[in-house]
């Protein structure tokens, strides 16, 4: 009865998603595990303190760049919920002797991720969302985004002295596979072009330009089901059958596999179904909140994604809508599936949080 109640509240869109969330993991699960929502305060206050550290050092090194007295950095950033999740996930397996030493990995992490992300922006051009409290120049946004990371390589540099090579190692594989994939970007894009116009000069072929339904063809081999070369063995032979699983492991899955064995090779023990469900999540996440959200931007601009392919492979709009929803759904119950395995709650609701932040009603039916 308490279950048929919660998941009547999960779908009221006038409670905070939040709420929703929360009902809509118990109606599913049958957990309501008080002792995780009392944890999420406390890692909501770590994570909050150990950004600010980081942030105070960006701050003292932009304020004396641009010779200022006060400078209030800010940085927005999607990257440390793994983290967030990760250390609540500790804090239940681990006794109370090892929180600090999960707490000083998870700063590493956390500095890593944003230190990585900081310089993909770079690379971009793209300085929104670097923030100081003061106005900048054109100019002056490109150098307090360079400040900022030099700042926060220099402590990721430092903090990777403490510990085994192995955990930056497992930092540096993890960045080099995801590098990889982004050197791919032209390819896929020549792909999606070809698709929607029938032809593409730069497509490497060996027999010229291809014809629209090759290009779609390529999708579906190079993009949509493409191989690993090296299959990561954590995952089962369902998951890695996954539609887009492993250009979407690659684009932002791999980095939390990375994150994950940082911890496990500075010591800390992290079960593989965790992992998975990290992972799946994410790349849940990716598809149903950023790449839906992004659609018409990313069909202008030719970027191909899970969601811009399901509407190059089909006419039907409709059917390439539904494909989308269908393909998240599956990503997103596999990770609360995982989550239900490994007794991580915490990752259940913010998986189910993700499910309820989407909005698929924004694709063209």
């Amino acid at each position: 009865m308490l279950q048929q109640s919660a998941g009547w509240l999960a779908d009221r869109d006038a409670l905070p998603t939040a709420v929703r969330a929360v009902c809509g993991y118990y109606a599913d699960s049958g957990v309501f595990d008080y002792r995780s929502l009392q944890l999420r305060s406390r890692i909501d206050g770590v994570i909050d303190e150990l950004i600010a550290d980081a942030f105070g050092a960006v701050e003292e090194a932009i304020a004396e760049e641009f010779d200022r007295d006060f400078v209030d950095f800010s940085y927005d950033t999607k990257l440390v919920m793994p983290a967030e999740l990760t250390l609540g996930y500790l804090y239940r397996q681990l006794d109370e002797t090892d929180h600090d030493e999960a707490e000083a990995v998870t700063r590493l992490v956390i500095e890593a991720l944003i230190d990585g992300d900081m310089r993909d922006a770079i690379n971009d051009d793209e300085f929104e969302d670097f923030e100081v409290g003061f106005d900048l120049g054109d100019g002056d946004r490109r150098r307090v985004a360079e400040v900022a990371q030099e700042t926060l390589q220099e402590r990721v540099d430092a903090a990777f002295a403490d510990y085994p090579d192995a955990v930056r190692e497992a930092y540096d594989w993890a960045v080099a596979v995801s590098e990889t994939h982004q050197d791919e970007d032209s390819y896929f894009r020549d792909l999606m072009a070809a698709a929607r116009d029938g032809e593409a000069a730069d497509v490497p072929t060996l027999d010229g330009d291809l014809t629209r339904e090759q290009a779609r063809e390529r999708i579906r081999e190079d993009y949509k089901y493409a191989d690993f070369a090296d299959p990561p063995e954590v995952f089962t032979d369902e998951e890695r059958d996954l539609p887009y699983f492993k250009t979407q492991y690659d684009r932002v899955g791999v980095i939390y596999s990375g994150m994950v064995e940082m911890y496990r090779e500075a010591g800390l023990p992290i079960e593989e179904g965790f992992e998975r469900s990290i992972v799946l999540a994410i790349i849940g996440a990716q598809v149903w909140l950023d790449d839906i959200d992004d659609f018409e931007a990313d069909v202008r601009e030719g970027q191909l994604t899970p969601v811009t392919a399901e509407y190059v492979l089909t006419d039907d709009d409709p059917a390439a809508a539904d494909a989308v929803v269908t393909l998240s759904k599956r990503y997103l119950d596999l990770a609360k599936a995982h989550a239900d395995a490994v007794d991580s709650p915490l990752t259940g609701i913010a998986t189910e949080y993700i499910y309820r932040s989407g909005d698929p009603g924004v694709l063209p039916r």
